[in-house]
């Protein structure tokens, strides 16, 4: 009764406020009602011949070597450096791209997943009367509608829930969501919501009950955000732009204007990372498209140019899909410290974050500790007692880097924009820094716009609102079951694949080998609890993808959801790699592969976290009772009292209950505990990874099952699991 109360109070107080925007609303909905006649003319209108057929690097590479000048050149292969060059070659502009590292290999790999227009920054724009605010949510929620057209197999709507803890809260958030509702106009995906707590718990058991009063959902986009931006790279390169990464501008290229004497810039040195060949590319318009690293490349053209970059890093965890519904998300509008959390499922998994804190400009930047264990607290706060939020339960961690600008043309040059800023110096170089990467196809035309005017080119307007992207043509939310029937993949197999390739997914199953089994037919799997197959791999080099690296984190996502998968599907991606791209078996360039693959877990996906967790200095806090009966435990395998266990320790045990593992299984079982590195594992490791397993430092170590379970059935025979249960860093 009392939320039914609360519930008719909040539509009254809300009520008249909402009137005085109803009229903006209206003539909201109209401008989109108009703006999706033009989206389909502009789709329509390009007249750029698409190529069925996707360009091999090599002949991406000779194409910039040998075109003597493009219309445009652009320096960045983020999504809005790959947005800037789809929009400029489907203007008809001759386009190439640079990217010294991988498509999406920086910022826009990283980011929280979601394509949204931002409640925080309404509600800033509402408390601060801030109009430009109002503008970025409103051009924000534009480009979601639309990024969600056209790009419908990486993309989604997804519900997001905001508890309610006091009953004040309820009409001012209840107020706000509905603003961002009609400030969406007829692009809103679907309206928000009033839930009473039980119906809140219903859909969002895990939800802490202490206190709650109900809860609001609305609904904003969710992406696969590397794979998106990769989707934007290929279309540019289907349409024409010589686009290739591993390509590093060295400097910029500049001529001397002879009708005003100034230096003006032509082009750009680069360097063939594979290969180190050196070459120019001459271009009449550069573009610096580099997110964090604006400043760097704006130093190349003027060294006296002041930074207008203030980087900042936002840290993401990803835990078991347990810790949240399969199509419910969380939003903690207050944390501890005034930033907002969110709580999404995503890929099977659940993310968490985002931090906010200043930081170093940097190619490989690094999660902390600290951070990590903020997100956790945070999310603690929001869960029930009854779910036990574990630091062990930490699959996947990483830092992104958000390009925050100084707009130089602003009067107050200290205030940061949350929009995106464009300039041009000097001598012609454009610069497109800020902005969110909902907006990147905004961003992208108001680039090109800004260069066709400043360095007069011939091209009409842009053509990329509708523009369906690689895979989306004839993708189809059943385009799974054909793969399965026509392929005989695994349902899981195939969803996965339509829902990353689109249409392009039967490319994929053409090549997937045959598995030998009765079913699946084909597709064999990297690993066995995600649903990456080896074709991937094949397929992944015509994408561009050049190493492991590539391969894991952006072509597949394996980095991202489980360190620990992606380094145990290592080999065999470099091996499948090596022999597409002609690696000598044994060859130094598959062992520098692993160990800069490795090299990139352990420090920037949160590897690392797993060992500073259990270390030889590790604190061993159990009682006297735990302690003698992990010992019992330990000298049922030690049984010669040495003080340690070996392979062959493990191997007695076990064949003494009539069970097999591979003497490489074991290896890898012990060397997970095996902290000093002797081919061991010593009664003070094991009470150690028994203590921070108490704690909840550490999950899913695949010994303490093992040594467990043998202990409870050592007397009769049984299957002992040895698969990695999930288990996090």
């Amino acid at each position: 009764m009392a939320f039914q109360k609360a519930v008719k109070g909040t539509a009254l107080i809300g009520g008249g406020a909402i009137a005085t925007v109803f009229g903006l609303s209206q003539f909201s909905q109209y401008r989109n009602k108009h703006s999706t006649f033009v989206h389909v003319q502009a789709a329509e209108a390009v007249t750029v011949p698409i190529k069925n057929h996707l360009p091999t690097r090599e002949q991406q590479i000779l194409a910039l070597q040998t075109t003597g000048e493009f219309d445009v050149l652009v320096i960045g292969g983020g999504a809005t450096g790959c947005g800037c060059a789809l929009d400029a070659v489907t203007r008809g502009l001759k386009t190439a791209l640079l990217e010294r590292d991988d498509f999406s290999s920086g910022t826009s790999s990283r980011s929280t997943k979601l394509i949204h227009g931002g409640v925080r920054y309404l509600q800033k724009a509402i408390m601060k009367l801030d109009f430009e605010q109002y503008k970025m949510v409103k051009e924000a929620l534009e480009e979601r509608a639309n990024l969600l057209e056209i790009a419908p197999h990486l993309s989604a709507p997804l519900p997001i829930m905001l508890p309610v803890y006091k009953w004040w809260q309820l009409p001012y958030y209840w107020f706000g969501i509905k603003l961002y509702d009609l400030v969406a106009g007829s692009q809103c995906l679907k309206s928000s919501y009033v839930l009473s707590k039980s119906r809140a718990l219903e859909h969002f058991p895990m939800l802490r009950k202490d206190e709650l009063v109900g809860a609001i959902v609305y609904y904003d986009g969710q992406h696969n955000d590397a794979r998106m931006n990769l989707a934007i790279a290929l279309t540019a390169a289907r349409y024409g732009a010589a686009t290739a990464n591993y390509a590093e501008v060295l400097r910029l290229l500049k001529t001397t204007d002879p009708a005003s004497g100034k230096e003006r810039v032509c082009g750009v040195r680069c360097r063939d990372v594979l290969t180190g060949q050196e070459f120019d590319v001459k271009a009449k318009c550069v573009i610096n498209a580099t997110g964090p690293f604006t400043d760097s490349v704006r130093k190349m053209d003027d060294q006296e140019v002041p930074n207008i970059c203030q980087p900042s890093a936002g840290v993401h965890i990803v835990m078991p899909g347990y810790y949240s519904p399969d199509n419910m998300g969380l939003l903690d509008p207050a944390t501890s410290d005034g930033r907002v959390i969110f709580f999404l499922p995503w890929e099977k998994m659940t993310i968490a974050g985002t931090t906010d804190s200043p930081t170093d400009v940097t190619s490989h930047p690094i999660p902390t500790e600290e951070d990590i264990n903020f997100i956790l607290n945070e999310v603690r706060n929001y869960l029930s007692v009854d779910v036990e939020v574990r630091r062990g339960d930490v699959l996947a961690a990483w830092s992104g880097i958000r390009p925050l600008v100084i707009d130089p043309n602003s009067k107050d040059t200290q205030s940061i924009s949350r929009n995106h800023v464009v300039t041009i110096s000097d001598s012609g170089l454009v610069t497109i820094a800020g902005g969110k990467w909902t907006t990147y196809r905004a961003m992208a035309q108001d680039t090109i716009d800004a260069a066709i005017q400043a360095h007069d080119l011939k091209a009409g307007s842009s053509k990329t609102i509708g523009l369906q992207l690689e895979g989306a043509e004839d993708w189809s939310p059943t385009l799974y079951i054909r793969l399965v029937q026509d392929y005989g993949l695994e349902s899981e197999v195939a969803q996965h694949l339509a829902s990353t390739y689109g249409d392009k997914a039967f490319e994929v199953a053409k090549i997937a080998q045959v598995t030998g089994k009765r079913w699946p037919i084909v597709g064999k799997r990297l690993v066995s609890e995600f649903p990456y197959i080896e074709a991937e791999v094949v397929y992944g080099v015509k994408e561009y993808a050049r190493t492991a690296v590539d391969m894991i984190s952006r072509r597949t996502r394996l980095a991202f959801l489980n360190v620990q998968a992606a380094e145990e599907a290592l080999p065999r991606i470099i091996d499948i790699m090596g022999k597409e791209l002609n690696w000598n078996d044994g060859s130094v360039l598959r062992h520098e592969e692993l160990e800069a693959a490795k090299k990139f877990l352990y420090y920037e996906m949160g590897y690392k976290v797993k060992s500073d967790q259990l270390t030889d200095s590790s604190e061993i806090s159990l009682g006297p009772s735990d302690i003698e009966r992990y010992k019992k435990r330990f000298h049922m395998f030690d049984k010669d009292k040495k003080g340690f266990i070996t392979i062959l320790d493990v191997q007695r045990v076990l064949e003494s209950i009539s069970v097999q593992i591979a003497e490489n299984t074991l290896h890898d079982i012990l060397n997970e505990v095996d902290l000093n590195k002797n081919g061991q594992v010593e009664l003070n490791e094991f009470l150690q990874l028994m203590s921070a397993i108490q704690k909840g430092h550490v999950s899913g170590s695949r010994l303490a099952v093992l040594m467990k379970t043998a202990e409870e059935n050592l007397h009769q025979r049984v299957v002992i699991p040895v698969d990695r249960s999930g288990g996090g860093l």
